[in-house]
């Protein structure tokens, strides 16, 4: 979807990078070795967005560490719009139809960094979960969003795993 729109690949991944998650952050070098891709054509991105507001520089020492900007009016927009296209939206209505209590719905793994890999791995935190309805979910949701993805079912959140919270039964 964004794919389409978005024509330049680096900067999707930086947009995916920088907007899953506002903690994200990243050095230049160390987003042309996380990306696999020279350090000219990150810098030409990443000029391109800090320029039009959606990344903020901060100088550290010698480097320059890169943020997404959340005071920019389209932050929150352009976060909705990232998680449309990886189709975490699609995970937690599919989820929540027909799961049980579900307290919490987390991502974890590569895309908790902001890493574009292909397969969005979901901790779903509840108690009397509908286990055989998640085992037939993951082939549906695949189908619709074109990616893999792994679920996996806990009664507590671990605190020293990184993740970013997609649903919280308050």
């Amino acid at each position: 979807m964004l794919n389409q729109l978005i024509t330049s690949k680096t900067r999707l991944r930086l947009l995916i990078k920088f907007f899953i998650s506002q903690a994200n952050r990243g050095y230049l070098n160390g987003l042309a070795v996380e990306f696999n891709e020279s350090t000219n054509s990150i810098r030409k991105e990443l000029n391109h967005l800090s320029k039009a507001g959606y990344l903020e520089k901060q100088k550290d020492n010698n480097k320059v560490e890169y943020k997404a900007n959340v005071d920019h009016p389209l932050f929150e927009v352009l976060q909705k719009v990232v998680f449309k296209h990886l189709g975490l939206e699609e995970i937690v209505d599919r989820v929540l139809e027909r799961m049980g209590s579900v307290q919490k719905i987390l991502l974890i793994g590569d895309y908790a960094q902001g890493l574009d890999s292909g397969t969005i791995d979901v901790v779903l935190i509840g108690n009397q979960l509908n286990t055989e309805y998640i085992e037939a979910l993951e082939e549906k949701v695949e189908d619709l969003i074109d990616r893999k993805v792994n679920f996996y079912l806990a009664s507590k959140q671990n605190p020293n795993q990184q993740s970013i919270v997609l649903y919280e039964n308050q």
